[in-house]
């Protein structure tokens, strides 16, 4: 099945992980470094949205230009329903500004299935429940 440009970016770096103590993954400071954040100089900085802006720059689309993962809700054109490749966006807790983001790569009717970074201090693929959904999106 064919698959966007900007998640074969996300799966060419599935299984990075942050490193535990105070080494950093030079991996993961390239990710802030390629969305845009360069002064971020370690891997324990949330940085969901930094692997989120990273493989969609190295794609040649623009991120939303921010770190906070909710900033995606308004960034793109909005889908109703998911698709793979889609840029899902999550609450994180009854905080508005707090949230998480990644790219839908499986779905089913009550959960969406997200290939994200800083999931477990890792890229991997994780499953959120639909009721956490905040939006989806799709590059312009």
């Amino acid at each position: 099945m064919p698959q966007p440009d900007w998640l074969r970016e996300a799966w060419s770096e599935f299984a990075v992980r942050e490193v535990p103590g105070s080494t950093d993954n030079l991996r993961i400071l390239n990710l802030f470094s390629d969305a845009g954040f360069a002064k971020v100089t370690d891997d324990e900085t949330a940085w969901c949205a930094a692997f989120v802006g990273a493989c969609l720059k190295r794609s040649g689309i623009a991120p939303s230009r921010s770190l906070m993962a909710r900033s995606y809700s308004a960034w793109g054109a909005r889908r109703d329903d998911p698709e793979i490749g889609a840029i899902a966006v999550f609450s994180r807790t009854s905080d508005r500004a707090l949230g998480h983001v990644g790219f839908v790569v499986g779905f089913t009717r009550d959960t969406l299935y997200i290939l994200g970074g800083n999931q477990g201090d890792a890229v991997s693929v994780a499953a959120f429940p639909r009721k956490r959904l905040v939006a989806l999106r799709w590059p312009t």
